[in-house]
């Protein structure tokens, strides 16, 4: 398989026999009503008119055979050819020649002129449907025979009426295709006239708000049914045909019998005489003076010289002659403006939906392929070009950054479409050959991507099947450096010319002969059908390039080989497991048996044999046609087509058969991939998968194809992703696992729940140990021994793994059996306590519907899930667990009194001794939850009996935090509120702060313990050290209110509060401040039982206010030259007043002037460098 042919690589299915195609076709010059398929063709298209109803077909008539030899030349030679083959032409056939010579079929129009072709069920995307490909409409080369260069087999049969032209056009209002549809339908176009090879005419854009009318001129210039060039004075730079060009080129297909036809030029010049050729020059000088004077004096000039360069050539060009032999024949493609275009979209870097136009250019690329253009090779050589110019790649390069994922998915699209133009199935060898080279230099450039991100690790070759010999080393370093384009490059040892595959694509029916030789036994399987055995991905690579390039039929028969294929080695696989089921059960490990996954590949296997089969299903819906959204599109609609209809022992559907293989693919079970993007790669491509899965509508027969599916996973061991025994590196089943939960459900929820619980897994995870053999020659492939990659989406199939379990609990509401066998499966193997906070969450929701009664059994679920939180969460940081304590006590309420009890006589497992006495003992014993319980006494007293019980607890083992909130829950019992106090004042001596103390100090005053509360309070001063520049504590508050305490108190405790006041309190105005309030009113207000106020006011000449205003007097003293060292002149002020305060003070004693004025004295004198300060000091206080 692996050799290449020595001669041309093609694709050779049976021709058709030109005698079996239709021959009775409109008349050319009939005419045909507007906007009819007739009308569109014109009798251009030919085989368009034969898509008419029979009522329909005006002026039937046999074509003439002038008109058939005429139409074939016009497709196939160069006008040149036919004037060398043939000495005189007749001007009739000269004229039909030129005539059949436009393209006839709008579909390459549209295909040229905008960016999506919708003219079919998803036509125009990369690896998308096509409505009518050329491979049903024409015949394909024959054997031995190139295709010619560029050509379109059957585009006459492409159907292109103006029904199909305006659905394909109406992807947007705003495309050029639909906009020149809208100004031929107007009248826009005029003055059409058709020289030779050569069309021209003016279209006028009508005028709008804005702009006035403007008219155009347009040239277009064709040869073998393609436009080589165009040009309009509009001055369009686009990749793409502006809307005149396809005005004028419609006028022409679908009005051919209004256009004037003459031959070309230099065959009206032919006829003529010397007088009228002089009369003709001079005529046409005059007309264009301006324009052609110069030229035609310089061009008068050398043909008069009999020495130029001129008069060494026979005869003259002619720009209506149409093309010569050597010229290439393809459709005009503006090199230049494709690549701007691209430089452009690859410089804004995804942004302002670049990556979008990118993607769509891709699709263009697959599109022109499909109509076997050769414009699709040459445009994504242009586009590479640009690629590899890109200066980003440079850049990431020295700085060893990897580039973002949207330009990631840009260079997989540009490999993936590399091996469908190498793997091309009619290409001709001297085209592979200079592709080949092309892409090795590219692959050569140090700034070429790696094919898996930043990282070049080895994955098999596209030619070769995985690895099967021991000695096969999974840890070598010296691994080859591959690059997007290296799976292109290793298609040069593919071809086609193996005869079992060409039976296999070229037969609809192709069964084992009777005498089969050994060689042939591995070719089919026990019921004949053919097998394709050939490395997974290349076979469906094969396929790919099948569809892209028009071979729908034959990509098809190859994908059922290949599913055929995969079910012998996946029948095996189960013989072989159900040998080493005993020991791997045992051992409970496996080794990966898959080194490369079909997820997330390159060449996407899966993907690619799964649309192809679902386009043959497809059914092909009009309507949406007249769709003008570009973004809009409708979910496609797919009926059952039987693999073999001609077979009588095949009853499956390639609809069956898409479901089959894409449930095989995702099934498989392969290592996780290494680094981040190939890792995200995959996740990306299974949810692709997924929703392409979503859109079949699963009827008996994929039903049943889906159950059988499951129960082969199920029971695959080591080969299946969901098998009893998978490797730790593993890649998880939980979005494939979700939707086929969902899908089996309604049909056999028992086979849906049994799979869903085996795919809640995640080994890497739950196993540290070391996985398989790695002495195994199917070990994973590592770049470092015996080290595992590191998982970058773990944290996405987590959450996914979340998505699984929560679907699982939504479906199984009410069953009990279920939901306790689904919360093991959760807390045996999701280990993210927010995840599962997530499911309590969600399963609360849904058990406590707003509409209807609650779902006890499913309530009972959410708290032990909320509980296993509480105990995972208790030991860690988490910033969600205030969150988490609100939440499980509010579901607490919901079970019951029996919850809240339980999880208040558990708490030191559950919560904090914060958390349980400010947040669950509250809210247990709160108001609230009375009401919303409807609580009796004795429920009541419960309750409260265990919160105060918790309260105690919780103050005995954090009463820094917890002795207030434990006082708090206690004041009902003097007992327990004893208790709580004794512990608040043991506690006291120890770690308490002085903001803890005088809280709970406050606490005990509100509540009419005024003794109580100045012990704390003292306990409280004690622990403080207020500064002489700290005057603005938070303390500050505490300590006035601790003062006016113990003066309301009376005498005793105010004496007893103001050492301590001295001894914590240094800075001068606090001082000055408690000795103000201590003067003004009489000590003893309280009214304390057995005590009464003397109503005298104290003085500050005797004890204890002595004491406080010494105190204070010396705090203002220190307070002074402790801001006077380090003063500035813009504080003079603010100093000034400050002494003005201190004043107050120092004059409350009688000899207090005396002290003041020393103090004055002292500061002029040891300041006296302060001048200026000293001056305002003097000028205030003398």
């Amino acid at each position: 398989m692996a050799e290449g042919g020595e001669r041309e690589e093609l694709l050779s299915p049976p021709p058709v026999s030109p005698a079996k195609r239709l021959c009775s076709w409109p008349s050319p010059r009939a005419h045909h009503p507007r906007g009819s398929p007739g009308a569109a063709s014109g009798g251009v298209g030919g085989v368009g008119g034969s898509c008419l109803p029979l009522g329909a077909r005006p002026h039937l008539q046999p074509e003439s055979l002038l008109d058939c030899a005429a139409k074939t030349v016009a497709e196939k030679w160069a006008y040149e050819r036919v004037e060398e083959r043939f000495e005189r032409i007749p001007e009739p056939v000269q004229r039909r020649i030129v005539y059949w010579s436009f393209p006839r079929n709008e579909r390459e129009i549209c295909m040229y002129s905008s960016f999506q072709y919708r003219g079919g069920p998803g036509a125009g995307a990369a690896g998308s449907a096509t409505a009518a490909s050329p491979a049903e409409e024409g015949p394909p080369p024959p054997p031995g025979a190139a295709a010619p260069a560029g050509s379109a087999p059957g585009a006459a049969a492409a159907g292109a009426s103006s029904g199909l032209g305006a659905g394909a056009g109406a992807a947007g209002e705003g495309l050029p295709f639909r906009r020149g549809i809208r100004l031929l339908d107007s009248g826009s176009v005029e003055n059409v006239l058709q020289v030779g090879f050569h069309l021209s005419g003016t279209v006028t854009e009508p005028a709008s708000t804005s702009e006035p009318a403007m008219t155009y001129k347009v040239a277009i210039s064709f040869d073998r049914c393609k436009i080589t060039s165009v040009t309009c004075g509009c001055g369009n730079k686009d990749i793409f045909y502006c809307a005149h060009v396809v005005a004028l080129s419609l006028y022409r297909i679908r009005k051919p019998d209004q256009v004037k036809l003459r031959l070309p030029i230099s065959e009206t010049l032919f006829q003529m005489n010397r007088d009228q050729l002089q009369k003709f020059i001079q005529y046409l000088i005059t007309a264009h003076h301006t324009e052609v004077l110069p030229t035609a004096q310089k061009l008068a000039d050398e043909i008069l010289s009999s020495n130029s360069e001129i008069n060494q050539v026979n005869g003259a060009p002619d720009p209506t002659a149409g093309a010569s032999i050597d010229d290439e024949n393809c459709w005009h493609l503006d090199e230049e403006q494709v690549k701007e275009q691209v430089k452009l979209f690859l410089s804004q870097g995804g942004y302002y939906g670049s990556g979008k136009q990118l993607n769509s250019m891709f699709a263009k690329v697959r599109e022109m392929l499909r109509m076997r253009d050769s414009n699709g090779a040459r445009m994504l050589t242009l586009i590479t070009e640009q690629f590899m110019a890109d200066p980003r790649l440079t850049l990431w390069r020295q700085q060893g950054t990897s580039m973002t994922d949207k330009c990631r998915q840009l260079w997989d699209e540009l490999g993936a479409l590399w091996v469908c133009i190498i793997l091309n199935p009619h290409c001709k060898l001297e085209e592979k050959s200079s592709w080949l080279q092309q892409l090795q230099k590219w692959s050569d450039l140090d700034v070429c991507p790696l094919e898996d991100g930043n990282y070049g690790h080895e994955l098999p070759n596209i030619t070769n099947a995985l690895p099967q010999n021991a000695n096969h080393n999974p840890d070598s370093l010296s691994r080859p450096r591959r690059t997007v384009f290296t799976r292109a490059i290793e298609g040069r040892e593919l071809h086609w010319q193996d005869s079992h595959l060409q039976r296999i694509i070229t037969c609809d029916i192709y069964i084992a002969p009777a005498c089969q030789r050994e060689s042939e036994k591995l070719l089919f399987n026990s019921q004949g059908q053919p097998l394709w055995l050939e490395h997974v991905p290349t076979a469906c690579a094969r396929v790919d390039a099948l569809r892209s390039h028009g071979y729908p039929k034959e990509a098809l028969r190859l994908t059922v080989a290949i599913i055929n294929t995969l079910r012998l080695q996946q029948q095996r696989q189960l013989e072989i497991y159900k040998h080493q089921k005993k020991e791997l059960l045992q051992r409970g490990t496996t080794t990966i048996t898959n080194l490369e996954g079909w997820v997330g590949h390159p060449l996407d296997p899966i993907g690619c044999l799964f649309l192809t089969l679902t386009e043959a299903c497809r059914l092909n819906d009009d309507s949406y046609l007249e769709a003008s959204d570009i973004n809009e599109s409708r979910p496609p609609v797919y009926q059952h087509v039987p693999v073999a209809a001609g077979c009588p022992n095949s009853s499956e559907s390639f609809l069956s058969l898409a479901l089959e293989v894409a449930l095989m693919g995702m099934g498989q079970q392969r290592v996780m991939p290494e680094g981040l993007y190939a890792q995200d790669k995959v996740c990306r491509n299974e949810e692709q998968l997924l929703s392409r899965l979503q859109e079949l509508q699963l009827d008996d027969e994929l039903v049943q194809t889906l159950q059988k599916q499951c129960i082969l996973l199920l029971e695959g061991g080591p080969f299946s992703g969901l098998g009893e025994v998978i490797h730790r590196e593993s890649v998880p089943m939980h979005t494939f696992a979700k939707y086929l939960f969902s899908a089996l459900l309604p049909h056999d929820p028992d086979l849906s729940y049994k799979l869903a619980l085996r795919a809640m897994r995640l080994p890497v995870l739950e196993n540290s140990n070391s996985a398989g053999d790695t002495s195994h020659p199917h070990h994973m492939v590592s770049v470092v021994p015996s080290r595992y990659p590191r998982w970058f989406t773990l944290g996405h199939l987590e959450s996914q793994q979340c998505e699984l379990a929560s679907t699982m609990l939504t479906a199984a509401k009410g069953d009990t059996l279920r939901l306790r066998t689904i919360l093991e499966a959760i807390q045996k193997h999701i280990h993210s306590s927010s995840l599962i906070f997530k499911l309590a969450q969600d399963a609360f929701k849904i058990a406590t519907p707003t509409d209807s009664s609650t779902d006890s059994t499913l309530l009972n679920v959410a708290l032990e899930l909320g509980l296993q939180v509480m105990r995972m969460t208790l030991s860690t940081l988490n910033w969600r667990r205030r969150e988490m304590v609100r939440w499980l006590v509010t579901c607490a309420t919901e079970v019951g009194v029996r919850a809240l009890v339980s999880i208040l006589q558990s708490w030191y497992t559950l919560f904090t001794p914060t958390e349980a006495t400010s947040i669950v003992a509250a809210t247990a014993v709160s108001h609230t939850t009375i009401l919303r319980l409807s609580l009796d006494y004795p429920q009541r007293e419960e309750l409260a009996s265990c919160a105060r019980t918790l309260a105690l607890q919780c103050a005995m083992k954090d009463p820094q935090s917890c002795a207030l909130s434990a006082l708090t829950l206690c004041e009902k019992d003097h007992i327990a509120f004893e208790a709580a106090y004794q512990i608040a004042i043991d506690a006291a001596t120890g770690g308490m702060t002085h903001s803890q103390l005088f809280t709970i100090a406050r606490y005990m005053e509100l509540r009419g313990y005024p003794l109580r509360a100045f012990k704390l309070a003292s306990l409280a001063m004690s622990h403080l050290n207020l500064a002489y520049n700290q005057d603005t504590h938070p303390a500050i508050n505490d300590v006035l209110w601790a003062c006016a305490l113990s003066h309301s108190l009376g005498k005793n405790e105010l004496a007893a509060l103001i050492p301590l006041v001295v001894k914590s309190v240094h800075c001068a105005t606090v001082l000055s401040d408690i000795l103000r309030r201590c003067t003004v009113t009489a000590p003893g207000l309280a009214g304390i039982p057995g005590r009464r106020s003397s109503g005298k006011l104290m003085s500050t000449d005797k004890a204890p206010l002595r004491q406080l205003l010494d105190a204070t007097i010396n705090a203002y003293i220190n307070t002074t030259h402790s801001r006077l060292t380090h003063i500035s002149p813009r504080h003079y002020g603010e100093f000034i007043e400050f002494l003005s305060k201190a004043r107050e003070t120092f004059l409350l004693p009688q000899d207090g002037h005396l002290q003041f004025a020393q103090f004055i004295d002292n500061l002029k004198q040891i300041y006296k460098g302060k001048k200026k300060l000293m001056l305002l000091v003097r000028e205030r206080f003398g």
